[in-house]
């Protein structure tokens, strides 16, 4: 029952030989080094001699050893005969003729080369304490951590046991991790908290879905109401209050792992789960949603924006479309005046009669009035049109403003100051702009925002703010911090205090001495032990 979590591929090639090893494997796994060699030589007999090879090599590659120890691909016994020197390996099963040989080899090489059985200690007890670091702070699936056991018990020479006896020692240590993650859990929420989490399972009358159901539906629209009802949302799982807890003791793997629970059963499923479990179930779904309702408040947010941005370019173009035919005319009539300036036959004094011959006053002003109306200058980006896409802003900007707080580094710094004069000023019918900061309007924006008599435009100055807010978001110079797709990507660096705290446990799964003289003095061995063989083995000019 314990190991339904394998595939059926790894319970055929756990501690057996699938199919023959490549050329690389064979190199590394199968090669006979003077001291296996003279190890061999004392056998007597070739069958002998290949056959404890055999199981040499056979204990190196699948850390365990064979009930049948000859029954290994030909390609591993040709090989091996080749570097023995043996020419007939039809002799191989006269090996099996004494039953007791193959274990007694069997003792020598664990000897030799200091193999341990899987029940040994502290080995034991080392691995089970190394299993439960790793499922404690690390996400892997039952069958990855199956693998990965199976490879740190090879690299650390000790045998393989069944394979039901390693999965069970799997779904065991992980059941202990669960359990532990259940208990810190369901003791962080008082009672009022606790209350709020059972309502979610529960259907309001006149409802379809259960309050939990309804909540973890991520919005689909890229509208301003359903950017409004995302912060909506996301207030309604800040009124948990599991943001308030302090949950510095659990890694944070462990929040998703349990979270995944309740964002695919049904709420009827949780609702029949033990006490422990469905509170610590509801915790970490909480702990989990506030930060996927940041993200895709933050998802909408910049959609919207975007569609306003592409919406204001269509309107511009098609605003110039229609008004082309003006400006083409009165092009043409500024270029009836130029000819006859540019033309060195023209006499200076004559310059203004021979235009008016052409055109009359009135004509050119009104020429010069429409191209300077309609032509745009080239840093000009259709603002004038998202200007009129103020009403759809204001749909959603004041909620906008209440609820999410950014961060910044240094160069997101004058963004956060922008944004923060905006909720100064939310509310206010006619506020004064005069103080506010323009550090972030460039050339672009600064005929909009800035009127020629000196006076901010608010509605220009918004636009401008949240066009570089995004910018910065994208930038990563500012984020949220309870957010993880928008989150602050250096926050996720452990330092400090936190380190300090976790080190011993992550060293230990890592399998490193939490203090670094000691990995430096092993790199070192490695090192001179490497160039003295290199120089060793380095044919002589």
């Amino acid at each position: 029952m314990s190991s339904r979590f394998l595939t059926s591929e790894q319970q055929h090639s756990y501690g057996r030989y699938v199919g023959e090893p490549t050329s690389v494997q064979l190199a590394h796994y199968f090669h006979l080094d003077d001291i296996a060699k003279q190890l061999v030589q004392k056998r007597r007999g070739d069958y002998n001699r290949l056959g404890f090879a055999i199981q040499l090599c056979t204990v190196r590659f699948l850390g365990t050893f064979l009930i049948n120890p000859i029954d290994v691909p030909q390609g591993v016994i040709d090989y091996l005969a080749s570097q023995l020197e043996i020419k007939d390996v039809n002799c191989l099963p006269q090996y099996l003729t004494r039953s007791n040989t193959h274990w007694e080899h069997t003792l020598i090489i664990k000897k030799h080369y200091g193999y341990r059985d899987f029940s040994s200690q502290p080995e034991h007890w080392r691995l089970v304490r190394w299993l439960y670091q790793r499922a404690w702070i690390g996400g892997e699936r039952p069958s990855m951590m199956f693998d990965l056991t199976t490879a740190r018990l090879v690299e650390q020479k000790i045998l393989l046991p069944g394979v039901t006896v390693l999965s069970r020692l799997v779904s065991a240590v992980r059941e202990r991790v669960a359990n532990r993650t259940w208990k810190i859990l369901s003791q962080l929420p008082n009672s009022k908290q606790i209350e709020n989490l059972e309502a979610l399972i529960v259907v309001v009358e006149k409802a379809r879905l259960t309050p939990l159901e309804q909540l973890r539906k991520s919005p689909t629209r890229r509208s301003a109401p359903s950017l409004v009802n995302a912060l909506n949302r996301l207030v309604t799982i800040r009124a948990l209050g599991i943001n308030q807890l302090d949950v510095g003791k659990i890694p944070p793997i462990r929040f998703k792992t349990l979270s995944k629970t309740a964002f695919t059963l049904r709420a009827q499923a949780i609702a029949r789960m033990p006490t422990k479990r469905r509170i610590a179930t509801l915790v970490a779904w909480a702990y989990v949603m506030e930060a996927i309702a940041i993200d895709d408040a933050l998802d909408v947010l910049n959609l919207l924006v975007k569609d306003i941005l592409a919406k204001s370019q269509k309107n511009g173009q098609k605003n110039r479309l229609r008004t082309l035919k003006d400006l083409d005319s009165a092009a043409l009539q500024l270029a009836t005046a130029c000819k006859v300036l540019v033309n060195p036959e023209t006499k200076n004094a004559r310059v203004r009669e021979e235009v008016w011959q052409r055109l009359t006053p009135e004509q050119l002003s009104s020429a010069i009035a429409s191209v300077e109306e309609l032509a745009r200058p080239p840093e000009d980006n259709y603002y004038q049109e998202l200007i009129q896409q103020w009403r759809a802003v204001r749909r959603f900007l004041p909620k906008l403003l209440s609820i999410i707080d950014f961060e910044g580094n240094q160069a997101g710094q004058k963004i956060l100051e922008a944004w923060q004069f905006l909720q100064s000023i939310e509310g206010q019918r006619k506020p004064l702009m005069d103080s506010a900061p323009l550090k972030i309007v460039d050339k672009k924006w600064a005929g909009w925002v800035i009127a020629e008599n000196g006076n901010i435009d608010r509605r220009a100055y918004t636009f401008c703010v949240l066009e570089k807010l995004l910018e910065g978001l994208r930038r990563r110079d500012l984020f949220v911090s309870s957010g993880e797709k928008w989150s602050n990507p250096r926050a996720k660096l452990l330092k400090g205090k936190d380190w300090e705290s976790v080190r011993a446990s992550v060293c230990r799964t890592l399998e490193l001495n939490p203090k670094p003289e000691p990995e430096l003095k092993t790199l070192q061995k490695q090192l001179e032990r490497a160039y003295s063989q290199t120089a060793k083995n380095r044919p002589l000019a």
